[in-house]
């Protein structure tokens, strides 16, 4: 594992590391994204500052959670009504595009490391085998019971009954039942641990994690095989483009698949980002690291998004809807 791996991961855990970004006063490390609409999308600091653009990322206004922990994951709802959940158990939620900040008690204190939702159905997983669950557009949060002690990393939901949860250790959850029962599923290709997990529909899936590691499932995750990995480097996050395209992202770039995920090879940027997040805004493909927002620009080709500068003042404002 590469020095910057280890300093990464020593920063997304719950080891006291600062990120080189984060040592400047307007520091900002991009950790998650959300676009609940077409032109809306929302790119959240983990040292509590949110960015908001309103016309797919022509301008942008940053805007204050009021968070004095790292801040780990966000979701929205809607263009107003999102989460931002981080260190301790904290959960904030908003009901005006991020302009104000109300805390909701969960009753639990360990870090939250993820947020999803389908429709008015969401979850959060975090250290210790947390996993909460909400009906009502999170309102309102109850404990489920995951039979795990490991920290869980990320959360998928398809709909309100399927969702798949990784981890720690190769920890793989499944749910059919919106949460009522929790699958641990045994696999001995996850030899390492996993940060992401993605479904295109309910039988087909890809996982990948620590080492380079890809696993396929083309039965809802009951059963996973290891693919073919053309590196070894930490892999963050999986999703698919307009074109079937397959995307990972890791730290110098990009794994792409051009034939629906079966086979993924290299796909290097023109920098180090350090890429940890991808998203859809609109029709377009997104890619967050941890100062810059890359966009799909051609088939295999991204360019940087040059209107936010996640460290550089609080930028052009933009009303959002």
């Amino acid at each position: 594992m590469s020095l910057a791996t280890l300093v990464r991961l020593a920063a997304l855990t719950a080891i006291p590391a600062i990120p080189l970004a984060a040592q400047a006063g307007n520091s900002c490390w991009l950790r998650a994204a959300a676009s609940p609409a077409p032109t809306v999308a929302y790119a959240l600091c983990q040292q509590g500052p949110l960015w908001a653009t309103a016309d797919a990322g022509a301008t942008w206004s940053k805007r204050e959670t009021g968070a004095k922990v790292k801040l780990r994951s966000m979701a929205f709802l809607d263009a107003k009504r999102g989460f931002v959940a981080g260190d301790g158990g904290l959960l904030l939620a908003t009901q005006d595009g991020g302009q104000t900040w109300a805390s909701r008690d969960v009753k639990v204190k360990e870090h939250l490391m993820d947020i999803s939702f389908s429709g008015q159905s969401g979850w959060i997983v975090g250290y210790m085998g947390v996993v909460l669950h909400t009906n009502d557009g999170g309102q309102t949060w109850e404990k489920q019971n995951p039979k795990t002690n490991q920290t869980l990393e990320t959360v998928f939901v398809l709909d309100p009954d399927h969702a798949w949860i990784v981890g720690w250790a190769g920890t793989i959850l499944r749910t059919t039942d919106g949460g009522k029962t929790w699958t641990i599923v045994p696999c001995e290709a996850a030899q390492w641990s996993l940060t992401s997990v993605y479904f295109k529909d309910a039988n087909n899936g890809w996982m990948a994690g620590f080492n380079g590691q890809i696993l396929r499932s083309k039965d809802g995750g009951a059963t996973w095989q290891m693919q073919p990995s053309p590196v070894k480097s930490w892999l963050t996050n999986i999703a698919f483009d307009a074109a079937n395209r397959g995307w990972i992202t890791f730290d110098d770039g990009f794994l792409v698949s051009e034939d629906g995920g079966e086979t993924w090879k290299l796909q290097s940027t023109d920098g180090r980002y350090f890429l940890g997040r991808l998203l859809h805004v609109g029709k377009s493909l997104w890619a967050v690291g941890q100062s810059v927002i890359l966009k799909q620009a051609d088939g295999l080709k991204w360019s940087k998004i040059e209107s936010l500068k996640a460290n550089s003042g609080p930028g052009t404002s933009a009303t959002l809807p």
